[in-house]
């Protein structure tokens, strides 16, 4: 019997075809913070661990999770945007002669925005106000309008092409698409006034639960090329009737440069201390965009590119979703130091305004659930499992 030589080198492409399918999955340097915030939130629950808040009724049993609009369901992301165009159609509870444009219930979330953009920004309460604000607009979505879920979020560092994503794809489980290409100019962004180039949008959007949404307040702070001719106002306030379409001008110039993954990740290990993250998360320089001013100019367009008028944008809710998710992942890798942390002034742009104290109470107007009525203090909004809270992120 003749025996064939032994090749062994010929096993080689079985080999690594075996260990093409074994080997781990490399995990984003922000999903591994998150991990850890997830893991810390659950001894906080089971009492193995304490933060310092005041809870109240917050248990494994009532607890909410909120998820990426791409990990939902179709079936979720679809429950969601009809809630959220629920809200559009229904009228609006402010007077209609302090506030002519505020048409809407949503309008009315945005008017609460307007009137207290200059002392919720470069603020002590910056974080928990806003996360005051997204939590009210959830409840409003699930009482008003019978939305089953909970207030999805944004990852920023999950599409470095937002265009192509589950938000701005413009199918019918998105937020709606990119605004139509039209032909227009950069223009000058961010606290470091830099130029960003136009993205492939511009114009109103077309496709998508969202087409064809009309913007009624503002705009007060535009920052468009005038060629795309955004009507005015007919009040100073931005609070007058001004229907117009919405419009987007999507573009992977901020997720390609600011917030990646370790962009995410690098600004919450950078930061020991309430004030040094809430300023770097807030502040543009001539190197970077921070991460707040990206998220908000990678929709761009009117409003979404408005600072005052912003809420106006669908997916503001869920960039600001991302924001708490940050902070709520910053909190946590140190929860018994980090959550009753509180500092700063109280008026943007005042550097010797009176100095934010945790007991400060945080108002909604019309927009406060009932359970909130008359504000609460910002010692009842540090954490999502104390005060009204109770809900984690996934």
């Amino acid at each position: 019997m003749v025996r064939g030589t032994f090749r062994p080198w010929l096993l080689l492409p079985l080999v690594l075809t075996k260990l093409a399918f074994t080997a781990p999955t490399a995990v984003e340097p922000d999903a591994e913070l998150a991990a850890i915030a997830l893991d810390n939130a659950y001894k906080i629950l089971n009492g193995t661990l304490a933060d310092g808040s005041t809870r109240t009724t917050c248990s494994k049993d009532t607890l909410a999770i909120r998820k990426e609009f791409g990990d939902m369901t179709t079936a979720e992301r679809d429950d969601y945007t009809s809630s959220v165009k629920c809200l559009m159609k229904a009228p609006s509870k402010l007077s209609a002669t302090s506030y002519p444009g505020a048409k809407t219930r949503y309008d009315d979330f945005v008017v609460v925005h307007i009137n207290m953009t200059m002392s919720v920004h470069s603020t002590a309460n910056f974080l928990h106000w806003h996360r005051y604000y997204v939590w009210a607009y959830e409840v409003a979505l699930r009482t008003e309008c019978g939305y089953k879920g909970y207030q999805p979020y944004w990852n920023w560092g999950k599409y470095p092409d937002p265009t192509t994503s589950p938000i701005f794809n413009g199918d019918a489980h998105s937020m709606g698409g990119n605004g139509e290409s039209v032909k227009h100019a950069g223009y000058r962004l961010g606290m470091a006034n830099i130029m960003v180039p136009a993205g492939k949008g511009g114009g109103c959007v077309t496709t998508g639960p969202f087409a064809n949404t009309t913007v009624n307040l503002g705009p007060l702070a535009p920052s468009v090329d005038t060629a795309l001719k955004i009507p005015k106002n007919p009040r100073s306030d931005g609070y007058g009737y001004n229907p117009r379409c919405l419009r987007r001008d999507v573009s992977n110039y901020f997720t390609t440069q600011y917030t990646r993954p370790v962009d995410i990740a690098n600004q919450i290990k950078a930061a020991k201390d309430i004030d040094t993250f809430q300023t770097s998360l807030q502040t543009d320089t001539a190197k970077a965009f921070g991460l707040h001013t990206s998220g908000h100019y990678s929709i761009w367009g009117d409003p979404g590119g408005d600072f005052y008028v912003s809420p106006g944008e669908p997916v503001f809710w869920l960039h600001h979703g991302q924001i708490d998710r940050h902070w709520w992942i910053w909190q946590n890798q140190d929860p018994a130091s980090r959550v009753m942390q509180y500092k700063g002034g109280t008026v943007m742009m005042q550097a010797n305004s009176k100095p934010g104290k945790i007991e400060d109470i945080q108002q909604l107007s019309v927009a406060a659930p009932a359970i909130s009525q008359g504000g609460l203090p910002s010692k009842s909004l540090v954490s999502t499992l104390a005060g009204p809270f109770c809900y984690i992120y996934q």
